[in-house]
């Protein structure tokens, strides 16, 4: 009857604690109601897509220099900005947040849904949605800088904001870089950055050692054909032919390739040929996408699509100069990979300030890629941790498992998250995680 007397009370003192999270959880919820609320709502109703986020790039900046102490550089890398806060000698941390939209019409139902077109960097006017949760990521970086600048007192060192462009074309992370990202400002010690997601419940966090994202590349295949009429098809070369019996060998390199025990997708997203039933086109074009979570697996994969799409051309009797053309490297990122040691010290930090129970975790089910690959690559030195924060109530999950209504997705035009719990705990988990890094 003692222990279990001692077990309860034990209980009874720790339970609360660990339920209240940080000690400062009250006054970013009381910026959420007084600042940031009103902040997300113009984010999520005026996205911008990759490349053409002035207007975004230009809040954020604002924003930056309004919590004062914060040095704001526009322009990085394009639309990029970073934002210098100094608090004396220490370490510098890397903080990132993506802030750009997907050519989406969303169809969420939400009353602050976005109704915005814009053209897009291939000159076509398209509708804009936050497909996926960066309103989130730039409001609690500014909800993060907010609360820093509140607690100078218990951190030394430097934050290094950096707003990124261009995340969803898997570039703007690299642009940012090759822009002197780490030799026009601070490099860091350490870069953190965190993704909203819709697949795991609010009020908890996810990060791992190890592989967070896979690498991504997009690849375009261009095969060149000679035109004909449809009835005489021996008169001509059809690349719709030739791109038909790319699409299926393709199917080979992830199935016989590759070993079975490294993980590989090779997808054609896009076949695009012709333009009437009774002629024979001159040209098709393959769009497909990339992913790996090793880099010698990616270049195998990248050397079978050219070697196939090669091949299957000079099958079909097209001389050298005509064979199809594989384009590679305007979209790629290499893998996401969270360093063990600095996971360990931001899981600890997340457990201690929020207790244990916060920290949620499943099986990767998918090889979503992420640019933030860029800025930790093992050649700089920097070490990165990538967690997740839920962004669905328990309740929707819970309702999805029964059979109920599914949990939208991420790219899905139905995609919508819970924007208070999600900024307020992506905000308290990056205030901690840097608190822990810079703490006197």
């Amino acid at each position: 009857m003692r222990i279990l007397t001692a077990i309860l009370a034990t209980t009874l003192l720790v339970a609360p604690a660990q339920a209240r999270g940080p000690d400062f959880a009250a006054s970013v919820e009381a910026d959420y109601k007084a600042h940031l609320e009103a902040l997300f709502l113009d984010f999520h109703r005026n996205p911008e897509l990759s490349y053409k986020e002035s207007r975004t790039a230009a809040i954020m900046a604002k924003e930056l220099r309004a919590v004062g102490g914060i040095e704001v550089t526009e322009g990085v890398g394009g639309t990029g900005v970073v934002g210098v806060m100094r608090n004396g000698k220490g370490p510098v941390i890397l903080v990132r947040a993506d802030m750009d939209g997907l050519p989406l019409k969303e169809d969420s139902g939400l009353p602050y849904s976005s109704s915005v077109t814009q053209v897009d960097i291939d000159g076509i006017e398209k509708p804009v949605m936050h497909a996926c949760g960066h309103d989130v990521h730039i409001t609690a970086m500014i909800g993060t800088a907010r609360q820093l600048a509140r607690m100078k007192d218990r951190w030394r060192g430097t934050v290094v904001f950096v707003v990124q462009p261009a995340e969803e074309r898997i570039g703007g992370a690299r642009k940012m870089m090759e822009d002197g990202l780490y030799t026009r400002f601070p490099k860091p010690d350490f870069a953190l950055a965190f993704h909203v997601a819709a697949g795991y419940p609010t009020g908890r966090l996810v990060l791992d050692p190890g592989i967070s994202s896979s690498s991504s590349d997009s690849v375009d295949i261009v095969i060149k054909g000679v035109g004909a009429h449809g009835a005489s098809p021996h008169k001509g070369k059809d690349p719709i032919v030739m791109g038909s019996e790319i699409v299926m060998a393709l199917q080979t390199l992830v199935s016989r390739d590759i070993s079975p025990l490294r993980p590989g997708v090779v997808t054609v997203g896009a076949f695009n040929a012709g333009f009437k039933h009774n002629i024979i086109p001159d040209k098709a074009v393959l769009q497909l996408t990339v992913r790996s979570d090793d880099e010698d697996t990616r270049a195998r994969l990248l050397a079978g699509i050219k070697r196939i799409a090669e091949n299957v051309g000079r099958m079909n009797g097209l001389p050298e100069d005509m064979l199809p053309e594989v384009r590679v490297g305007f979209e790629s990122t290499p893998v996401t990979i969270n360093d063990d040691a600095l996971t360990a010290r931001v899981r600890g930090a997340f457990a201690a300030a929020f207790g244990p129970q916060i920290l949620y975790s499943e099986p990767r089910d998918s090889m979503g890629a992420e640019d933030f690959a860029y800025f930790i690559q093992r050649d700089l030195g920097v070490p990165g941790a990538y967690f997740e924060v839920g962004g669905t109530p328990q309740s929707a999950i819970d309702a999805q498992k029964k059979g109920g209504k599914p949990v939208p997705s991420h790219h899905s035009p139905f995609f919508w998250v819970e924007p208070q719990p999600s900024v307020t705990l992506g905000t308290q988990a990056m205030t901690v995680a840097v608190l822990d890094l810079l703490k006197k």
